[in-house]
């Protein structure tokens, strides 16, 4: 009995590393060729596995793209779930979610790059209806951090009651990812990372002053 479960237990290990193995392959090639343009065979090929080892581990090139993208939302989420409860001011705590959202995509381009193509291109990446549910589901709980923050700053009396919590922790987000848009992939890299790092700086500066009024 303890050989059996011995072996099974070398098989789900080795099952799992294949499976790594395939969505780092994949997640290069989505980066270099986008989405459309990769096929399940390209994949194999890169990751050196067979198209059927492909098929035991993943339904679908769709299924490799949105866990490439789940898996990663969840490891951010582990470094800002409980961000609101720290005992820091919420001003304090909107600056350094930015910074670490910003770093968690400088230190990883290709993924911004495949989160950006899932935003803007979603109706073109023919997820099923459960994966694109568990994509957004993992990618509002980084969202909702924001919301947990500001309501943390009125709660506190330090920010102003506003009348829709959910639109401006949109908008902040979406302020976030624009700068990040505009300057991720191009000019000198370390110029790059320090020209993202003011402009989010200074945007989230104004935002912060115009919570507080």
């Amino acid at each position: 009995m303890v050989n059996e479960l011995s072996l099974e237990e070398k098989r789900q290990r080795e099952k799992e590393n294949r499976k790594n193995t395939i969505l780092k392959a994949a997640r290069k090639l989505f980066f270099e060729r986008g989405f459309k343009s990769v096929t399940v065979d390209d994949i194999a090929t890169k990751s050196e596995v067979s198209k059927g080892s492909i098929y035991l581990c993943f339904e679908s090139k769709e299924e490799i793209y949105a866990q490439i993208l789940i898996a990663d939302n969840q490891a951010l989420y582990k470094r800002v779930k409980n961000f609101a409860a720290t005992e820091a001011t919420a001003s304090q705590l909107l600056l350094e979610y930015a910074r670490i959202y910003v770093n968690f995509f400088l230190d990883d381009t290709e993924l911004f790059r495949i989160l950006m193509t899932f935003m803007l291109q979603t109706g073109q990446m023919n997820l099923t209806e459960k994966q694109n549910a568990e994509l957004i589901w993992s990618t509002n709980q980084n969202i909702n951090v924001i919301s947990e923050i500001i309501q943390k700053g009125i709660s506190s009396g330090e920010f102003s009651p506003i009348e829709n919590i959910w639109r401006m922790q949109n908008a902040i987000w979406g302020m976030l990812n624009g700068i990040i848009s505009l300057y991720v992939f191009t000019g000198n890299p370390t110029k790059r990372i320090e020209r993202i790092h003011s402009t989010v700086k200074e945007s989230m500066s104004i935002i912060i002053k115009g919570l507080k009024t």
